[in-house]
């Protein structure tokens, strides 16, 4: 029996790659067809997949023409096959004619010219879906940028969300919007896209409460509408590795997640008055609810923030949205904080611990230290930016390291996962609404001063 072995995405199949299929099919007795991985395809670049890989293996399995369908999931897999499957014949479209020359030390290679003037790519061309951009910032510009490597998606100019006349205008032009305003804006924006019949991509968090954020999804439910939280970090392919690993027992029960984000700004920049909480928090969060749930039995927030008591402070907070100084909370019987540079929050769950840490205007070293009770998890600084994470062990020499591709800080893969969410396609990547309204949660408790003690100057 000869065997013929091929690779491929297979995105949206179409007439090209089933002829691909027949011919790569007539040069055996036996095809085996892998489909890429949809990890695979973002470690390599290839991003915008449309279809999951069961989807699109369903898809091939459909057509009748493959004896066996595997999954490609590593860089190196396909010597690995030829020898597992004993392959007699490599098949692969002409456009990588000379890539795999060196499998002729295993197989024959063959590479069949493909078929003209059609493409996945094309096909997801031909849908466009127009994001209008509210708010000014350097994030805003990141994501203006990163829009152009999202097939299918148009990015129109930002809007800064101040002016109502200028946000309504914006609303008629698009489809979906990406909101990056004060935390203190994000519930009235949100609200009024929706209210249009307009899909949200909103920076974390979603709103300054729980109940608003709760409201929030629920009308996205009620329109029929996607309602996404938009924090990179958490569409990136290493930590969503990562907390496979976790979860399937890697380092044994969990029992501690430490997590810190800072930076260094001056006091003049225009983000500093949002203070880190507002800023950093969001991030921070992040591993702690998503690795240990948001069933928190306990909490207490240290925090660092300016005089209270200055004019300076005040306009600053009301800018930001943010809980105005008072000199005391009549309910808590703690000043409120306003502005922080600096704030640690310590968690007790049923049986573990987790820790935040979070500065603007300080430095620290930002890492993520996940511990287990069979080893622990470590992620570099900045672990929010990751390719990169490692799991170690009290033997050393079991020690393992993970190295992912990290295209555009991750937000292309965000800008991705919501374009599908928007189509239909359910992601692998998603916040849960239990995890943004956590996080949520955590913004009101310290604007309403719950748990919170405030560091002397």
């Amino acid at each position: 029996m000869k065997k013929v072995i091929t690779y491929g995405t297979f995105d949206l199949l179409h007439y090209g790659h089933i002829r691909l299929l027949e011919r790569a099919k007539a040069l055996g007795d036996y095809l085996i067809v892998g489909v890429t991985s949809d990890e695979f395809d973002k470690a390599r670049g290839k991003i915008n997949v449309r279809e999951s890989v069961y989807e699109r293996m369903e898809n091939v399995r459909k057509t009748g023409l493959a004896d066996e369908i595997i999954i490609e999931s590593y860089e190196g897999q396909k010597i690995d096959d030829i020898k597992k499957y004993d392959v007699d014949t490599f098949v692969l479209g002409s456009d990588w004619a000379g890539k795999f020359d060196y499998l002729k030390e295993y197989c024959e290679v063959v590479y069949l010219d493909r078929t003209e003037g059609i493409s996945s790519t094309d096909l997801r061309d031909h849908t466009s879906l127009k994001l209008g951009l509210i708010g000014k910032s350097s994030n805003v510009d990141k994501v203006k940028h990163e829009a152009v490597y999202v097939d299918g998606l148009e990015a129109l100019r930002p809007v800064s969300g101040n002016d109502a006349g200028e946000v309504d205008s914006l609303l008629s032009e698009c489809d979906a919007v990406y909101v990056y305003s004060v935390p203190g804006k994000h519930y009235e924006l949100v609200k009024k896209a929706l209210n249009a019949g307009k899909h949200v991509l909103v920076e974390s968090p979603v709103a300054e409460t729980r109940e608003e954020c709760r409201e929030l999804f629920a009308l996205a439910k009620e329109k029929n509408l996607t309602l996404m939280e938009g924090l990179k970090t958490a569409y990136s392919t290493a930590f969503q590795r990562l907390l496979l690993l976790l979860k399937g027992g890697k380092i044994g029960r969990i029992v501690s997640v430490d997590a810190v984000c800072t930076s260094q700004k001056p006091a003049a920049d225009e983000e500093m008055r949002w203070g880190s909480i507002a800023d950093w928090g969001p991030t921070a969060l992040l591993p702690v609810f998503s690795i240990l749930g948001t069933d928190c039995r306990e909490k207490r927030i240290v925090t660092w923030t300016e005089d209270a008591g200055s004019d300076k402070t005040a306009a600053e907070g009301d800018k930001a949205g943010q809980a105005k100084p008072a000199a005391e909370d009549e309910k808590h019987g703690q000043a409120k904080p306003v502005f922080d540079r600096y704030t640690k929050v310590d968690f007790r769950f049923d049986r573990a611990v987790a820790s935040v840490q979070v500065g603007k205007g300080m430095k620290s070293e930002g890492e993520l230290v996940i511990s287990g009770t069979e080893g622990y998890a470590y992620v570099p600084a900045p672990w929010w930016k990751t390719d990169f994470f490692e799991i170690r062990y009290e033997n050393t020499d079991e020690n393992q390291r993970y190295f992912y591709q990290l295209e555009g800080e991750g937000i292309r893969y965000e800008l991705v996962a919501f374009l599908q969410a928007v189509g239909g396609k359910a992601s692998a990547v998603e916040i849960p609404e239990n995890v943004s309204e956590a996080i949520a949660g955590i913004m009101e408790d310290y604007a309403e001063g719950r748990d919170v003690t405030k560091l002397a100057d």
